[in-house]
């Protein structure tokens, strides 16, 4: 009779002496990584820099995951996750040449905002709700004699399409701002689409590595901006001359470098940065003048402008603020804010005792085209 053979055993294999060390080591490790991560993102709580659920909690949004979304992008501002993201995204830039999910790339040197690549959702009830929101706006200060001129800024990916080289903006996207400000121009609202103002400079308005419109579309904009001005039989005041130097070309740092994550590299590892020359605009001080010298102003009002510019961060790069003073030929009040996007400055600035105790004549709203179609985030008037 045949012994039949032996089975092999399933029996699993003991670990070595070097296996349990090491996964000694390694529990260690994670445990300490979790632990650094806990109190990086229990400080942000601690500190009162995350909001957990925002001030109107709506059923759309809870379904949706923006909630939680956006606590996750609160969390990921603690040291070890963005130390972890940098590391991430400079080695992704480095070896695939990716600039991660807000940032595109175009043409060699030519970085794009994601945002303007993206079809919003609920795009046409959102631009529709912010269209009746400037509408509501332009008659409240209408009824306290106070005019309003909206100034829509274009995409860079509209007026710089020939560097896109690849990339799709989408066909739906094509009459968005000329939809948008056509409702306005029926409501009675003054509004000035800036695309064919920069259309025709193309790729030469707008900064390869930024965002935003360089000093070429800046000055083009501020033009145009008093032409309109001009139309609507407003005349801005103080009334002043300018001086105008140009600094030498430097370095200048493109904001979609830092948004990809890749500003910490060193230069030579980053895109191609841009050198740019700046202009300074400074106001003339006149011979023999002093600021608020008049005796029929005693409070010195006849020296505050009566135009205000309210808007985001196009209206404080590559010097808007100072080419549209020259165009204007006088002095404006620029409360524009960084990253305000549709309703930022404009609800600081009608709650600002500068315009509740000094109201302008004419209030300048510049609005980017990518914010026309994003969620509405209501704007409270002065009480």
């Amino acid at each position: 009779m045949r012994t039949p053979p032996h089975s092999p055993s399933t029996a699993p294999a003991l670990p070595d002496e070097f296996a349990v060390r090491a996964s000694r080591l390694a529990g260690y490790a994670l445990a300490a990584l979790l632990a650094i991560g806990l109190v990086s993102c229990g400080w942000l709580l601690y500190a009162g820099k995350i909001e957990l659920l925002p001030p109107k909690l709506s059923h759309d949004a809870m379904l949706h995951g923006e909630v939680t979304h956006k606590i996750a992008r609160q969390l990921s501002n603690a040291w070890l996750p963005e130390q972890a993201a940098n590391l991430e995204r400079g080695a992704s830039w480095i070896l695939l040449g990716d600039t991660g999910p807000r940032v595109r790339s175009g043409c060699p040197g030519w970085l794009f905002l994601n945002q303007e690549l993206q079809i919003n959702r609920h795009a046409q009830a959102n631009a529709q709700t912010k269209a009746k929101a400037v509408i509501e706006i332009q008659q409240r200060l209408q009824r306290r004699g106070i005019q309003l001129l909206v100034a829509v800024v274009p995409d860079k990916s509209r007026i710089a399409g020939d560097r896109l080289c690849g990339l799709d903006r989408p066909a739906a996207l094509a009459t968005r701002a000329v939809e948008w400000t056509t409702a306005l121009q029926r409501a009675g609202v003054p509004v000035l689409n800036l695309a064919p103002t920069l259309q025709p400079l193309g790729a030469s308005a707008y900064l390869r590595t930024d965002t935003h419109w360089n000093e070429t579309g800046a000055r083009a904009a501020a033009h145009a901006i008093a032409q309109q001005v001009a139309t609507l039989g407003i005349r801005a005041t103080p009334a002043k001359r300018f001086d105008v130097h140009t600094k030498e070309a430097a370095l200048r740092p493109g904001d979609l470098v830092h948004l990809a994550g890749i500003n910490w590299l060193p230069l030579r590892w980053q895109p191609t940065p841009e050198r740019v020359a700046a202009t300074e605009v400074s106001e003339r001080q006149e011979a023999g003048a002093a600021a608020g010298d008049n005796l029929d102003d005693l409070f010195g009002d006849d020296q505050l402008p009566n135009v205000a510019l309210i808007g985001t961060s196009f209206s404080r790069n590559s010097n808007f603020t100072g080419f549209l003073q020259l165009a204007l030929g006088a002095k404006i009040g620029s409360f524009a804010k960084d990253g305000g996007e549709f309703s930022g400055s404009a609800n600081e600035y009608f709650s600002n005792p500068a315009f509740t105790q000094t109201p302008p004549k004419l209030v300048i709203w510049e609005i980017p085209e990518r914010d026309l179609q994003t969620p509405y985030e209501a704007i409270h008037w002065e009480k």
